[in-house]
C-alpha cells in the first residue's frame, strides 16, 4: 500500500500515482503535516525531540523493543509501564513493538522505512550498525530519507562508542563545574535532565532543516546530533567569555551569572527575582528602594561599571529587597517597569494564571491512565498551529496491528509476527 505524499514536495522516488498536496491542505494540523517519522529513540533526548515533531503534525511511529522504553519504568506511575515522565514525552505518537533481534521484525521495519520521511535512533554507532539499520542500509531502502543519529558523541571522534546519559554529558561538558565556580564545595548537576532536553531541541532543529533542504533539492541526508557537542555549544555561548580571545583576557566563565549573589532575593516575607538591568531600570529600582542617591554611585552608574562590580551590585540589591514585602515590591517595581517577579514553586507554576489563561496547562482523560495533566505546545503558528491533543501517549505496542495493516501487511503476516514474538500488540 502506498502512503499518499502529503508534504507537497516532489520526491525522487515518487510514483506517478502520488501527487503533492494542494497548498491549502498543507499544515492543517501543524507545519509538519504529512511527514512520517520512524522513531527508535528512548529515555528523554530522542522522545522529547520526536514529541515536538509530532506536536507539529508529524506522524511519529515509536518503535520499541519488547521490554519497552526504559523511561516507562520511572517513578511514579498508576500502572506499570506508564510513568509520568514517559507520558509527558510521548504524546501524539503511535506505538508499536518489534523485536529487532529477529529477522522477521527487521524486514517489517524495512517495509515501514520505505514509507518514511525521517528515521531517528539513539543507539551508539556500533550498535545500530550491528542491528542492520545504519545510514547506508536505510538510505538504500529510502534514498531521500532524513536519517538522524541522536547519540552521545560525534562519530568521528575518539569517544564515538562511549555510553552517554544526561549526567555524563553534564559532567564532561563543563556544566557540572559551574556550581563549583559559583562557590559550591564540589561540582554538581543542574536539577533537571538538561543535557537530554538541550540535545533534543537541537535534533528538532536539525531534522527540520534537513527536511527544508530536501524540499528544495530532493536530497536526503544523514545528520548527527551528538549530546556532548550540543551541550558544550549551549554551555559556552556565555561561558567562553574571556577565553574567546587568544591569549585569553580572563578565565572561561561569565562572571555575572557565576556571581554567588545572583540568586532569588529574600523579601520581608518571601522570595523574588529582581533584575534591574539597564540604566533606567537601575535608577527606577534605587528610587523604589528609597535610595535614589545610589544612582550616582560610580560603581553602578552605567553597564560597564556594574559589570566590573557585579558582586557588590547584586549584594546591594539583595540587601535592599529584604527591606520590603513581596507585595510592596510587586507594586513599586511594576510602576517603575523594573523586571521583578515572585518566585514560583513547581506547584505554583501548574496553577499560574497566565498559563491557565493561554491554555498551556490543561487536563484530559487517558483511556488507561485516567485523568492527566498536560503542558501545551510552546510554539504558536498563526496558520499551521501545532497541538498537544492529537493522540494520547501509547501503551507498549498499542498500535502494532493498526500500523502494520495500514502499511500493507496482511492479516496472516501480522498474526505470524505476533505469534513468533517478532512483534507485540498491547492487550
Amino acid at each position: 500500500m502506498k502512503r499518499p505524499n502529503n508534504t507537497g514536495l516532489i520526491k525522487p522516488n515518487m510514483t506517478a500515482s502520488e501527487t503533492p498536496a494542494s497548498p491549502q491542505d498543507l499544515g492543517r494540523d501543524g507545519p509538519l503535516t504529512g511527514v512520517r517519522v520512524i522513531d527508535l529513540t528512548s529515555v528523554v533526548f530522542g522522545p522529547y525531540a520526536t514529541q515536538t515533531l509530532a506536536d507539529m503534525g508529524a506522524d511519529v511511529i515509536k518503535v520499541e523493543a519488547p521490554d519497552g522504553d526504559i523511561m516507562r519504568a520511572a517513578y511514579p506511575a498508576r500502572n506499570p509501564g506508564m510513568s509520568g515522565v514517559y507520558l509527558n514525552a510521548n504524546r501524539n505518537k503511535r506505538g508499536i513493538v518489534l523485536d529487532l533481534r529477529q529477522p522477521a521484525a527487521q524486514q517489517a521495519l524495512n517495509r515501514l522505512i520505505a514509507t518514511a520521511d525521517v528515521f531517528i535512533h539513539s543507539m551508539r554507532p556500533a550498535a545500530i550498525a550491528k542491528l542492520g539499520f545504519d545510514y547506508a542500509t536505510v538510505a538504500a531502502i529510502r534514498p531521500d530519507i532524513v536519517y538522524a543519529s541522536a547519540w552521545g558523541f560525534r562519530s568521528t571522534g575518539p569517544y564515538a562508542d562511549r555510553p552517554a546519559y544526561d549526567d555524563v554529558i553534564q559532567g564532561i561538558s563543563g556544566t557540572a563545574d559551574l556550581a563549583r565556580r559559583r562557590g559550591a564545595d564540589a561540582p554538581d548537576f543542574a536539577p533537571m535532565v538538561m543535557a537530554d532536553k538541550v540535545a533534543g531541541l537541537h535534533a528538532v532543529a536539525g531534522i527540520s532543516m534537513a527536511l527544508f533542504h530536501r524540499g528544495r533539492s530532493g536530497e536526503g541526508q544523514q545528520i548527527e546530533i551528538p549530546m556532548f557537542e550540543a551541550v558544550t555549544s549551549f554551555n559556552f555561548i556565555e561561558h567562553l567569555s574571556g577565553a574567546v580571545f587568544e591569549p585569553p583576557l580572563s578565565p572561561a566563565g561569565y562572571s555575572r551569572v557565576l556571581d554567588p549573589n545572583r540568586r532569588p532575593h529574600k523579601t520581608a516575607d518571601g522570595f523574588m527575582v529582581v533584575l534591574p538591568y539597564n540604566d533606567k531600570q537601575v535608577r527606577g529600582f534605587f528610587s523604589a528602594a528609597d535610595r535614589p542617591d545610589l544612582s550616582n554611585d560610580p560603581r553602578f552608574a552605567d553597564a560597564p561599571s556594574r559589570s566590573k562590580n557585579v558582586d557588590q551590585f547584586y549584594g546591594l540589591v539583595g540587601e535592599l529587597v529584604a527591606t520590603k514585602t513581596t507585595a510592596d515590591w510587586v507594586e513599586l517595581l511594576g510602576e517603575a517597569d523594573v523586571p521583578a517577579i515572585p518566585v514560583n514553586t513547581l506547584e505554583d507554576v501548574l496553577d499560574d494564571e497566565h498559563l491557565r489563561a493561554t491554555g498551556f496547562i490543561s487536563e484530559y482523560d487517558h483511556p488507561s491512565e485516567g485523568r492527566l495533566r498536560s503542558l501545551g505546545v510552546p510554539l504558536h503558528f498563526e496558520k499551521t498551529p501545532g497541538s498537544a491533543r492529537r493522540r494520547h501517549p501509547p501503551r507498549l505496542g498499542e498500535d502494532t496491528r493498526a500500523v502494520l495493516a495500514e502499511n500493507g501487511f496482511t492479516t496472516d503476516e501480522i498474526e505470524t509476527l505476533l505469534a513468533d514474538g517478532a512483534a507485540r500488540q498491547a492487550e
